[in-house]
């Protein structure tokens, strides 16, 4: 008799353990899908599948890219921040995470409350440019016509919140200068326009930027970025070429999964992410595409959103952005 009632005893306590402890362990048990928020072609894809296709053979499970885009990102990103905090539905996105809770002020979603971080992926700092022929040889003479002719320089961006759009009125706001920001589909014809002379400045990704500075075709003037890039060594940065020490603008990528995803989910999630960023195939990838791998904690992205969305959020405000 006694020993029936040990053997239940101990038969309670395995009920009660297993399904926690086994459902832990059996992670991943499933594809998972990570989603890219806009079309395909992009960064955001271009970094999701180098990682995904890395990241299969360690994690025993097939990864797979989905895209779901529209809303300036806000489709794909709401549809992940209603998924289940599973660890089978992630989300890697730009630095429209931080910018989209300014321009949108009634998203049905909430970067902070709705998401818990993974790990930032990358970042891509921007190239200030101008036509050769514009007369204008360093970003202080920009700064000067600017603010002589307010509006007389015009530039061109996929949009607003982008991170050429931030770069140049984050510039505005701390110089007093004032540019004309012309808004494009994409950066294929804003590029154009810009080499052809119609746009004067460019504030744009390096990727785009660095074979037509290396052509001659642009003149660079200063990168964006906290530090000069390995790809234009002799361009200064913003906070040198004007000693702005606080100005520092650079798109970053980086993986969220919904809220309430259990803590030793997301560890693994970042495990896997964070080899795939030391993987040299997915090294070349990211750094081909003119990006700079950036890893680091979970936290560390979580702050660095945070800092973001707070921070640019009066220059978003300053632009008459958020009230279109």
């Amino acid at each position: 008799m006694r020993r029936n009632v040990l053997w239940a005893m101990a038969a309670a306590c395995a009920a009660t353990v297993l399904p926690v402890s086994s459902w832990a362990q059996a992670y991943p048990s499933k594809p998972i899908r990570i989603i890219v928020p806009a079309t395909p072609g992009g960064s955001s894809d271009i970094f999701a599948r180098a990682m995904a296709k890395t990241m299969q053979a360690s994690m025993g499970q097939p990864i797979l890219v989905e895209y779901k885009p529209g809303a300036a990102t806000n489709i794909g990103t709401d549809f992940v921040a209603k998924s289940a905090p599973d660890g089978y539905t992630v989300l890697i996105n730009a630095i429209t995470l931080a910018t989209n809770t300014t321009l949108y002020p009634n998203l049905p979603y909430n970067v902070q409350t709705d998401f818990v971080p993974v790990i930032e992926v990358a970042e891509i700092p921007n190239v200030i440019t101008v036509h050769p022929n514009a007369g204008i040889n360093t970003l202080q003479d920009l700064v000067r016509i600017a603010k002589a002719e307010p509006g007389k320089l015009n530039y061109g961006t996929p949009g607003e919140g982008s991170s050429g759009h931030l770069s140049a009125e984050l510039l505005a706001l701390k110089t007093g200068a004032k540019f004309t920001h012309v808004a494009y589909q994409g950066n294929a014809q804003a590029t154009t326009d810009h080499l052809g002379g119609t746009l004067q400045v460019g504030f744009v990704n390096l990727p785009v930027g660095i074979s037509f500075v290396k052509a001659g075709k642009l003149k660079p003037l200063a990168v964006t970025s906290a530090k000069r890039s390995p790809l234009l060594p002799d361009v200064p940065t913003v906070a040198e070429a004007l000693n702005l020490p606080d100005y520092e603008l650079s798109g970053w990528f980086g993986v969220v999964a919904p809220a309430k995803t259990p803590p030793e989910i997301v560890a693994r999630l970042h495990s896997e992410f964070a080899k795939a960023l030391q993987d040299p195939g997915v090294v070349e990838v990211i750094k081909g595409a003119g990006a700079d791998i950036v890893g680091g904690s979970s936290a560390a992205f979580g702050a660095r959103i945070k800092r973001d969305t707070e921070r640019l959020a009066p220059v978003l405000k300053a632009s008459g952005a958020a009230a279109k």
